[in-house]
């Protein structure tokens, strides 16, 4: 995993998302027996919460990596925030794949789709959507269009793009900007971040549920490459640029 990914955000993540076609166990015993195998390996993994649909465990936010799995009754997720190299992004999520089918008891006809997500903040003040729009669609036909109409300002602007990236359309990538409006009158408060996501997604048929940890490191290959050779220089490079210089 390139360090320039790093370098080009505030806040780097890789998440995963493992989704089932039936209910997963609930019981009490069974995700304490999970959650405390997962801290064998990530002890700082301590906080245990509970949400009206969904059970967590999360280490403390000042841990670094902040690593966090949470259950829902048809998905299970996980994430690693700030990690410094490629050890550090999916080894959570490589341990809970080995773990989950014996854990949770899913079956390969079980698997729904597998789901990791590169997510990219960068902190910015002001209108979000005309950064994106000004780093983004400059000298674009779009662009041309907005500026032409009287008293235009842009207020929202969050392009989404898929594609397809196999010939069988098992395996797709989605590239979203997602801005956010500031309703905090305090400058001195923490901006929120305008995020860029690449969420690749395999539907394809699982044969054998030990053949989960290698379709995440297909995912994670393919994701890298989509990030490195295109989202860094076409996306994040250029939103960064128009962050520093203020040009609103």
């Amino acid at each position: 995993m390139s360090d320039s990914l790093h370098a080009l955000c505030t806040d780097f993540y890789v998440n995963l998302r493992l989704n089932v076609k039936m209910e997963l166990p609930q019981s009490r015993e069974t995700i304490l027996d999970l959650f405390e195998r997962l801290r064998r390996d990530h002890p700082e993994m301590s906080a245990l919460r509970r949400q009206r649909d969904e059970i967590s465990l999360e280490a403390p936010q000042s841990a670094r990596p902040h690593r966090w799995v949470a259950l829902k009754q048809s998905s299970i997720r996980a994430g690693v925030v700030n990690p410094t190299n490629s050890v550090e992004a999916y080894g959570l999520h490589r341990t809970l794949l080995e773990l989950t089918p014996f854990y949770l008891s899913v079956s390969p006809l079980d698997v729904d789709y597998l789901e990791l997500l590169f997510g990219f903040d960068l902190a910015a003040p002001g209108n979000h959507d005309r950064i994106v729009a000004d780093a983004l669609l400059a000298g674009s036909p779009l662009a041309r269009a907005l500026d032409a109409a009287p008293g235009a300002g842009v207020i929202e602007c969050q392009p989404l793009v898929g594609v397809v990236l196999d010939a069988g359309g098992q395996v797709e990538a989605h590239v979203e900007v997602k801005t956010r409006r500031s309703t905090n009158a305090d400058d001195n408060a923490r901006e929120e971040p305008i995020s860029v996501y690449v969420t690749l997604r395999h539907f394809g048929r699982v044969t054998d549920a030990a053949e989960l940890p290698q379709r995440l490191e297909e995912l994670a290959e393919r994701g890298e490459r989509l990030c490195e050779d295109s989202v860094a220089p076409a996306l994040l490079a250029p939103l960064r640029e128009t962050i520093a210089t203020g040009n609103l």
